[in-house]
């Protein structure tokens, strides 16, 4: 199978994917209706809160890659995209964010600081594909500068190291604020 005939599949049958989307918000929300704030940042709930984050992001940050690849190398317009497998992770990995946020300081969330160091690494290997694709790499080294080749290669490893210390850093949780005075 490849990912065209999963597109494919999952644009045929919405309802999976739909009760899926849905299912992530409407969980921590009900979450944070049974549970009292304490109860949140203790061992079982913030790890259900981390799975719910990366069942929403992972996706979300996979859709915003795939909607710029069909805007950058397919020419594709909005207007052709599928509405559940493009825009719908996106949405809901907004509205699972912005409730999960709502209900939680998501610095106290295992593993949430790792998930901008994700989206960074994809967005740098999104860029490298492109100018490869775009500027004809082969150019630089007939043609061009030798400059523009030094620039390119220490701007795309900053921004790739920056993603990777991100993705890789351990997570560590702070102290959490609390509301009773200590006399």
């Amino acid at each position: 199978m490849t990912l065209q005939e999963l597109f494919d599949q999952t644009a045929n049958h919405p309802t999976s994917i739909l009760i899926f989307f849905l299912m992530i918000p409407i969980t921590s929300f009900v979450m944070g209706a049974m549970t009292n704030e304490e109860e949140r940042y203790e061992s079982p709930w913030k790890y259900i809160y981390s799975t719910l984050i990366y069942f929403a992001c992972i996706p979300g940050i996979l859709a915003i890659a795939m909607c710029f690849y069909h805007i950058f190398f397919d020419r594709t317009s909005f207007l052709q995209l599928n509405v559940f497998t493009y825009f719908l992770p996106i949405i809901a990995m907004v509205a699972s964010v912005f409730v999960i946020r709502q209900d939680v300081d998501l610095d106290y969330v295992p593993g949430f600081n790792r998930i901008p160091g994700l989206a960074m690494m994809i967005f740098v290997t999104f860029i490298v594909i492109l100018l490869i694709q775009k500027t004809r790499i082969w150019v630089i080294f007939n043609g061009g500068s030798a400059m523009n080749l030094v620039f390119l290669f220490v701007g795309l490893f900053l921004l790739f190291y920056f993603g990777m210390s991100r993705f890789f850093t351990s997570n560590a949780t702070p102290a959490r604020k609390t509301s009773r005075k200590i006399w």
